[in-house]
C-alpha cells in the first residue's frame, strides 16, 4: 500500500522542514518565496494552515476547515512555534493505527488515507525547501527521502492539479540529483536559483 511507504517518509519530512524553519528570521519574512505569489510569511501561513487540515483529516475523517489563523500574530516566533508544534501533531496523528478501509471525506467525494499521508510527505518536505531558499540556504531534500516522494508524485500531481497548483514541470539534466529532480518536476529550478529579495 502506498500508505505504508508514506508513512514511513513522514518523519524524515518534518525533520527535514524542521530544519528548515531554523533558519527564519524576522528579517526574511518579507522575502520573495519560490511561491512567486507569497513571501516568507505568507508560505509560512500557508503550510501552518495546511498541518491543520493534514491533521484533520487523519484524526476525523473528513475536512472542513478553512484558513486557520496562526495563534499569537505573524512574528517569526509564533509562525515558526505553530508550524513546529502543528508538524508534531501530525506526525502522532499519523502514528496512530488505521483499519485499511479508513477514508477522509472531503465535501462530497471520499479521498483515501493513503494519499492524504502521501500528499502530507510532499508538502511537508517541498515547502521546506521552499522555506530554506527564502532564508539563502541551500538545502537539497535528503536524497533518499526525494527519490521516495518523486515515485509517488506523479500520483498526486493530476494534470488538473498541475493547471491550479503547480507549474508546468522543467527540464532537468541527467547528472541532477534527486532534489533537483524531484523540483523539477514541481516547476522549481532547485539548486540552479537562489531566491532573495
Amino acid at each position: 500500500m502506498m500508505y505504508d511507504k508514506a508513512s514511513r517518509l513522514l518523519p524524515p519530512a518534518i525533520e527535514y522542514a524542521l530544519d528548515c524553519v531554523s533558519y527564519v528570521t524576522q528579517e526574511s519574512l518579507s522575502r520573495q518565496t519560490p511561491c512567486a505569489e507569497w513571501n516568507l510569511a505568507d508560505l509560512l501561513r500557508h503550510v501552518n494552515d495546511s498541518l491543520v487540515i493534514l491533521h484533520e483529516g487523519a484524526v476525523l475523517g473528513f475536512i472542513a476547515s478553512g484558513p486557520i489563523a496562526a495563534p499569537g500574530g505573524l512574528s517569526k516566533v509564533s509562525l515558526v512555534r505553530t508550524f513546529t508544534g502543528r508538524a508534531r501533531q501530525l506526525l502522532a496523528a499519523v502514528a496512530l493505527p488505521r483499519d485499511d478501509a479508513y477514508s477522509v471525506a472531503i465535501a462530497d467525494r471520499a479521498l483515501s488515507y493513503d494519499i492524504l499521508v502521501a500528499v502530507g510527505v510532499m508538502e511537508v518536505a517541498v515547502h521546506g525547501w521552499d522555506i530554506a531558499c527564502s532564508c539563502d540556504v541551500r538545502k537539497p531534500i535528503p536524497a533518499t527521502l526525494a527519490s521516495a516522494i518523486m515515485e509517488l508524485a506523479p500520483v498526486l500531481v493530476s494534470d488538473e492539479a498541475r493547471t491550479h497548483d503547480f507549474r508546468p514541470p522543467l527540464p532537468v539534466s541527467s547528472l541532477a540529483d534527486p532534489s533537483d529532480r524531484l523540483l523539477a518536476f514541481l516547476g522549481r529550478e532547485g539548486s540552479a536559483r537562489q531566491f532573495t529579495g
